[in-house]
């Protein structure tokens, strides 16, 4: 039996790829987190599915093991399946059924990430060197999140944000601006896209010394220009130096 570790992209099934469809129809069984799997129920409704909500990973994973004796089985993740995906955790708990249920083959599909398809919104941000960085500190301590953007901002480097805020964390985004101000210029062009790929997708274009104030959700991918990046034709474009080369 196969067990898929499946990132299916944003959400719209335009931006699936098709080895992802094709996992997914080769399953039997999907498993995910609720609402991923709210989302792929319209495109398959087909399918049977098991979901557990946030903070269940383990269990969801579990499960897809368990099921994954007797099924071809198809766990979702939103975005790439290793970028911040299951991908990793499925290969730790596959530790204890490797000797036990061998036949149980793990193939990960990639996706395509929110740096990535909110990026292509915004224009082309991440045209030279970049980090993601996410600032849940659900498993992160938030230190170590600080050291990071600081790091990466001495660097000059472009930088995705992933959960940038949330219900409890309102103004994380805000004290992550406060660090790279200290490396960045106020002008910094930066950009924001809020439900990619999913009804009321929307993207703004601002600067670093505004970025501080603007509120977003865990439903906005934020994007940071380096000291090169511009605004052309109200897109977000980091060159890469091409026009520079003789």
């Amino acid at each position: 039996m196969k067990l898929y570790i499946v990132g299916f992209g944003a959400g719209s099934h335009g931006g699936m790829t098709f080895d992802a469809e094709n996992a997914i129809l080769n399953s039997d069984i999907i498993v995910g987190y609720t609402k991923y799997v709210e989302i792929i129920k319209n495109y398959y409704p087909e399918k049977k599915y098991f979901s557990t909500g946030m903070r269940h990973e383990t269990e969801r994973v579990e499960k897809a093991f368990e099921l994954a004796k007797k099924y071809n089985v198809s766990l979702i993740c939103s975005g790439d399946s290793s970028v911040y995906g299951l991908a990793g955790l499925a290969f730790e708990v596959s530790q204890k059924y490797s000797e036990t249920d061998s036949e149980i083959e793990i193939k990960v599909i990639a996706g395509v990430t929110s740096a990535l398809s909110g990026g292509a919104i915004l224009g082309s941000p991440m045209g030279h060197d970049f980090t993601v960085i996410s600032l849940s500190d659900l498993l992160t301590p938030w230190e170590k999140i600080e050291k990071r953007i600081e790091y990466a901002s001495m660097g000059d480097f472009v930088m995705a944000i992933y959960n940038p805020s949330s219900e409890k964390r309102p103004d994380y985004l805000s004290k992550a601006c406060e660090i790279m101000l200290k490396y960045k210029s106020p002008d910094t062009v930066c950009g924001y896209v809020k439900n990619i790929g999913r009804e009321g997708q929307c993207y703004h274009i601002t600067t670093l010394k505004k970025l501080k104030s603007i509120k977003v959700d865990m439903f906005t991918t934020v994007f940071i220009g380096n000291s090169e990046t511009k605004v052309i034709n109200n897109k977000m474009v980091t060159p890469r130096g091409y026009r520079n080369v003789l």
